[in-house]
């Protein structure tokens, strides 16, 4: 077990002032009192992040450490800065959801050669991260396809919508999808470049778009996309924000309704959409207990207690389908968990 130089505590609540600020890409206010301290790195700024943020926040105050939630808004190079300064602070653990985890291999093992270190929501793999904590994103894609049919049962032309295709869950995500709808067997590491068309049986799926978290390049994509394929039958929406900016763009194209939105995540226009009859449904994570797990398992490490990880390095918390009638009892025990009451 790696032991860590705890800092002073005038340096401690010197950093944590400083920390306690509104801007989204600095930690903020560290939650808990304990003297073992973790961060908690998302992978960009997102209401599901700060779904996340209440899970680790809470878990601070549950297993008594303080937790700094750190989201960057400068893409690969933000996190990595954010990573090598928490290096620098001497903390305790960190968990991340690395952006491009092919490419972030040597900072995640260097960040490891120093501190705890394990991934959430997307797994760097070959890394030398104790642990992912998250779900099955190929089968969640999976998931995903299946609503897909459910909406278009006969058939149809799809576009996909993805912030980064260079993280390990869009890329799974994606390419679950895509095989569900092309009846194709169950192959994570199954990759169909962005592109052409490609053409199965019933559907097919025109395009993926990115945006690399740009919300205004999101519905420009989605506006681009309804002017060059007024025949597209759905709209694949699979990073949080993805699904409501379809809803702008089709609202302000007076296509509502028209186009059936298949959603990811639990954005609150999402779930208003599935309620209102605009969206289909959408496949949710568990972004609270990603945020809460991810602080128990720091944790207990720390204090070189049992932290429960299974021999294949996956904390698993498998995803969930949410349709119309499923739709009131999960927006109220998210509003909960949030204090969103």
């Amino acid at each position: 077990m790696i032991q860590r130089i705890l800092l002073g505590s005038s340096l401690l609540a010197a950093l944590l002032t400083l920390n306690a600020c509104d801007d989204p890409g600095k930690a903020t206010a560290a939650a808990g009192k304990g003297d073992i301290r973790v961060a908690y790195v998302t992978n960009g700024v997102a209401d599901f992040w700060t779904i996340a943020k209440a899970g680790a926040d809470a878990a601070g105050g549950d297993f008594d450490v303080s937790v700094d939630v750190l989201m960057p808004t400068g893409g690969v190079t933000d996190q990595k800065r954010m990573v090598e300064d928490l290096i620098t602070k001497q903390v305790d653990g960190i968990a991340i959801s690395p952006i491009d985890p092919g490419n972030q291999i040597d900072v995640i093992d260097a960040a490891a050669a120093e501190t705890l270190v394990i991934t959430h929501d997307s797994d760097a793999p070959g890394s030398k991260r104790l642990c992912y904590i998250g779900m099955d994103n190929y089968d969640a894609g999976r998931m995903c396809g299946k609503l897909v049919k459910e909406a278009l049962p006969d058939g149809g032309k799809i576009y996909i919508f993805v912030g980064r295709i260079e993280q390990d869950n869009a890329r799974r995500r994606r390419q679950g999808v895509i095989d569900e709808l092309m009846d194709r067997s169950s192959d994570a590491d199954r990759f169909d470049a962005p592109g052409a068309a490609i053409v199965g049986d019933k559907y097919t799926v025109l395009g993926t778009l990115t945006d690399q978290f740009d919300r205004a390049k999101a519905k420009a994509n989605v506006e681009d996309v309804l002017s060059r394929h007024p025949d597209v039958d759905g709209l694949v929406g699979l990073f949080a924000y993805n699904p409501p900016l379809i809803l702008e763009a089709l609202e302000g194209a007076g296509k509502i309704g028209e186009i059936k939105v298949i959603a990811f995540d639990e954005d609150d226009e999402t779930l208003q959409g599935i309620i209102d009859g605009s969206v289909v449904g959408t496949v949710v994570q568990n972004p609270y207990m990603y945020g809460y797990k991810s602080v128990e398992v720091l944790s207990k490490l720390a204090r070189d207690e049992d932290a429960g990880i299974p021999e294949n390095g996956m904390i698993a918390i498998p995803a969930r389908t949410i349709r119309k009638g499923d739709v009131s009892a999960f927006w109220t025990d998210l509003k909960k968990k949030t204090g969103k009451e």
